[in-house]
């Protein structure tokens, strides 16, 4: 189940916001009642309305992407900002991130049009494993990463326990390659993480994704997901 206005926004009509507008306008309907309530939420299988006319229903479609840095994680961009759905113009469905990176964050995110499956993956008790390789300012040791591994209080909440790899610490220019597993998907979570333990981060990239990496894919190419592939992201076990 997804909020009436964001299936509005990703089936291409308008923007979340005027989506929202529309609603309130009384000019959408869902299985042929009016629907003035933004909370309201729909299924696939609800038939959706907007000035009359249907949103199309569209086969599901997977893709891996590797996202480029400087690039947002979002369908459109009011200030005209470049956007991860500019590197599918060739796809003909009307496809969004899963979760996002943030615009100065590299790496894997997920594209698709099934609503369902993008819920799964940001559900926080599916405990996806998320890899990520980051470049941070200071040395890295087990002691200072040690917090990692029981949890850190960011946001007023303390972290799932994450693992590390420390591939290279570097004393000349006071920096440290690290390689953090966690599952959770917090807002800029893995930055504050590092932050919480010294280590502000530099240079941030996601790597893998449940079982899925970039092999054999260079910045801003995609590749489509098998049924294999989607299979086993909805029924993944952590490692």
């Amino acid at each position: 189940m997804e909020r009436l206005q964001k299936v509005i926004a990703n089936a291409g009509v308008t923007s979340r916001r005027k989506a929202e507008e529309l609603i309130k306008e009384g000019v959408v309907k869902v299985n042929g009642v009016v629907v003035t309530e933004l909370g309201t939420k729909v299924s696939g299988s609800d038939k959706v309305e907007v000035r009359g006319v249907a949103l199309d229903k569209e086969e599901p479609v997977y893709f891996l992407f590797f996202k480029p840095k400087g690039v947002i994680s979002s369908v459109s961009d009011e200030k005209g900002r470049a956007v991860v759905t500019d590197y599918f113009k060739g796809e003909p469905e009307r496809i969004y991130p899963v979760g996002r990176l943030d615009w100065d964050t590299s790496g894997l995110l997920l594209m698709t049009n099934d609503g369902d499956f993008a819920n799964a993956m940001m559900h926080p008790k599916h405990e996806i494993d998320k890899v990520y390789t980051a470049k941070v300012k200071g040395l890295a040791d087990k002691i200072n990463l040690r917090p990692l591994t029981l949890g850190v209080k960011i946001d007023g909440r303390i972290t799932a326990p994450a693992r590390y790899n420390i591939i290279s610490v570097n004393p000349e220019n006071d920096s440290s390659i690290v390689e953090l597993r966690i599952h959770e998907g917090r807002n800029h979570q893995v930055k504050k993480m590092f932050e919480a333990v010294g280590l502000p981060v530099k240079t941030l990239k996601r790597d893998k994704f449940g079982d899925l990496d970039l092999t054999g894919l260079r910045i801003g190419e995609y590749r489509k997901l098998s049924k294999k592939e989607v299979s086993r992201l909805l029924n993944y076990k952590s490692v």
